[in-house]
């Protein structure tokens, strides 16, 4: 037992890992028997995602000195997360265009249960990003709103400054409270993987996997791209931070996010990893929850790869235009889509009918998703902690270039 407490939490889950994976193929189908574990392990993490959203963005932006530090501090950060998404697209893109998935597979799509679509109407969805109702965007977990909800009302609290200095006091006692919850479930996070990764091996219909094999492997590629080659410099290049020891501290995070495809879910060891990195309370109280809820750069790279699959398939031409309409769904919708599992399919079937194309290949998606679909939330979440990173290094820059003048 002591061995294992002195253990980083990036060992332990390591550990789990390894072991759901031995169990998951020992006991097949009898892995149900210790999936309830890792579901509980969910339900905890998710029981966390509203409140400790809700009080540590509106606690970041207290924290900051004034309304003109929140402009800095959401000006970069948007344009971070708009940019590395549209850019994340375009690998997808130009890795499927390369491996060309789909071309000539006959047959593919017979079989398998259609999803039905949901109408996507751009302006409908931002319309719907502003709540009518606080509380009822709470009880329906609907994230944006809630993030929305949050800033109006830090941004209201900001500007008044002292005479609120009791309701701050709250919500930075809030914000401790929901950290400290959150540091005790993270202690039970090794074996929550462990029952998550062995009911994802235990279940998943490897013949169905195997027929969809070259798509998975293009969607991966581009994903290792993204992982391995962009955000590494991303790091060197504009963060105080070494891409090595930055990508290691934050392993236990990405592992977390493999095994539970879920942002929203992973949200609260994103913010513990940040606080491992020393980066300010202020900037990762606002970058991460929206990051979770806005910022989808491996959905993107999918997205890219799913629309040159899909156009290989039923012989579409690839044209400049039809790219330019990849890029910008994958941008709009990736953005649009709820940091939780399972959303990534009903956003598939959404970017299926957009681009008026039948759904029999949301069925191939969904029986790979499991796979696909953890790599899409590690780089999501890499990619939140990386524009953190980002946004800290060059707010600790304009705060050393005002104080030595």
């Amino acid at each position: 037992m002591k061995w294992w407490n002195r253990q980083h939490l990036f060992v332990q889950v390591a550990i789990g890992a390894v072991i759901g994976i031995l169990l998951g193929i020992i006991l097949k189908e009898n892995v149900s028997y210790i999936s309830p574990i890792g579901e509980i392990f969910l339900r905890l993490l998710q029981m966390l995602i509203v409140p400790l959203t809700f009080f540590v963005l509106i606690d970041g932006i207290i924290n900051l000195s004034s309304l003109k530090s929140l402009r800095s501090i959401g000006g970069t950060t948007i344009i971070y997360y708009m940019v590395t998404t549209a850019f994340a697209s375009i690998i997808g893109i130009s890795v499927a265009l390369l491996m060309n998935p789909g071309k000539g597979a006959k047959g593919l799509l017979t079989g398998g249960e259609d999803i039905e679509p949901e109408e996507f109407s751009f302006i409908d969805n931002l319309i719907e990003w502003v709540p009518d109702n606080m509380l009822l965007g709470m009880v329906e977990i609907n994230m944006l709103q809630i993030i929305i909800t949050a800033i109006i009302i830090g941004v209201a609290l900001l500007s008044l400054g002292e005479q609120v200095s009791g309701i701050n006091k709250i919500i930075n006692e809030g914000t401790i409270l929901m950290l400290r919850i959150t540091d005790g479930i993270m202690k039970i996070a090794p074996l929550g993987v462990l029952a998550l990764i062995a009911d994802l091996v235990g279940t998943t219909d490897l013949e169905v996997i195997y027929e969809a094999l070259y798509y998975v492997l293009s969607a991966l590629i581009g994903l290792a791209i993204l992982l391995f080659v962009v955000y590494p410099l991303i790091i060197k290049l504009f963060t105080r931070f070494k891409p090595f020891k930055f990508l290691k501290e934050i392993s236990s995070t990405l592992l977390l996010a493999a095994a539970t495809s879920s942002s929203n879910a992973t949200l609260p060891s994103s913010m513990n990893s940040a606080k491992r990195l020393g980066i300010s309370e202020k900037v990762y109280g606002f970058t991460l929850p929206l990051g979770a809820t806005i910022n989808m750069d491996g959905l993107a790279v999918t997205f890219g790869v799913t629309g040159v699959f899909a156009a290989n398939l039923y012989g579409i031409p690839i044209t400049f235009t039809l790219i330019f309409q990849f890029v910008f769904l994958g941008l709009a919708l990736s953005m649009g889509t709820a940091g939780a599992r399972g959303a990534d399919i009903v956003m598939m079937a959404i970017l299926m009918t957009t681009l008026g194309l039948p759904l029999d290949i949301v069925a191939v998606y969904a029986a790979v998703s499991p796979l696909i679909d953890a790599g899409n939330t590690l780089n999501n979440i890499a990619g939140d902690l990386t524009g953190t990173a980002v946004v800290d290094t060059r707010l600790n820059k304009k705060n050393e270039a005002s104080e030595s003048e």
